[in-house]
């Protein structure tokens, strides 16, 4: 299969639909970024029109220069404080159930960012206090005192996005690192051990099969519960190529292998993202499953 052509399994349908325009004249409006529009995710058409978005805080420049990702980086933005209340009130005038906040890299911060995580958090809470609340946060440099200012806003699930197996980590900014990746993940249990924590993995990137594996039991020794793991579809203002489109049966049987490894909860299919259908998780009631 030629590399230039996506395979079936990976095509999706144009933006289009009510809630797809609504979500997005919302955003607009109110001056709210997603990680859907600044990642150019795969599922933004599946998800805006069922009214599902994942936000993104803290600016449209990351401090940091991933070769996969499509979120702008360079000089950050000066933080928004009035973001905090305007997306309180979008998760209220959308009604949302489960609501996803993410953000760029902020190096530049002294706290990297957690106390404007839990302002959001609190806003959130506030509005929409039946809202199931989940956060991807950056690795923060492993900085426990950062990672409990936001643990401690009481998000329902925490989430730290490992990326990638060990040996190919160089497709990460260098401030990045798989071992830092799995120390933000292990203090985020350590600060607070009833929290559910969440990470995710791309695979297409050259890795092994034996390599997702152990990355698999490297998660689950650093506490992590659920796992999202999907296929890596290149950008299109990134250099970095595909080296194969993964087929939907070596995702099912992943998926099948991480439950009996004890991950609570796994999504794992091409077009899964750490955020897609991240409701369902919350809607689970906490109880084993795999998503297909």
């Amino acid at each position: 299969m030629s590399l230039e052509n996506k395979p079936e399994w990976l095509r999706v349908r144009a933006p289009t639909g009510e809630g797809f325009v609504r979500l997005r004249a919302l955003t607009r409006a109110r001056e709210i970024r997603t990680v859907c529009d600044s990642s150019h995710c795969p599922n933004i058409s599946d998800c805006w029109s069922r009214g599902h978005a994942t936000f993104m805080i803290l600016g449209e420049r990351c401090t940091r220069n991933c070769r996969f990702c499509a979120v702008g980086h360079g000089r950050p933005d000066v933080v928004d404080g009035g973001e905090i209340e305007r997306i309180a009130a979008a998760v209220r005038d959308l009604g949302l159930r489960y609501v996803v906040i993410t953000s760029v890299t902020r190096d530049d911060l002294p706290d990297q960012g957690a106390g404007h995580f839990s302002a959001v958090v609190d806003a959130v809470r506030r509005h929409s206090p039946g809202t199931g609340i989940e956060l991807l946060i950056p690795d923060m440099r492993a900085c426990r005192d950062d990672i409990r200012t936001v643990a401690e806003a009481g998000p329902d699930v925490l989430g730290h996005n490992i990326e990638t197996v060990e040996r190919l980590q160089w497709v990460r900014d260098r401030r990045s690192s798989y071992g830092r990746s799995l120390d933000a993940l292990r203090a985020i249990k350590e600060v607070s051990p009833g929290m559910i924590t969440k990470s995710s993995l791309m695979l297409g990137l050259g890795e092994t099969i034996g390599e997702v594996r152990m990355t698999l039991v490297d998660l689950r020794e650093a506490g992590v519960e659920a796992i999202a793991i999907g296929q890596y579809i290149k950008p299109r203002n990134c250099d970095l190529e595909v080296r194969e489109y993964v087929r939907p049966e070596v995702f099912r049987s992943l998926g099948q292998e991480a439950k009996v490894m004890g991950f609570r909860h796994v999504a794992s299919a091409p077009l899964m993202r750490s955020s897609f259908n991240a409701h369902t998780l919350f809607d689970s009631g906490n109880e084993d499953h795999v998503d297909r």
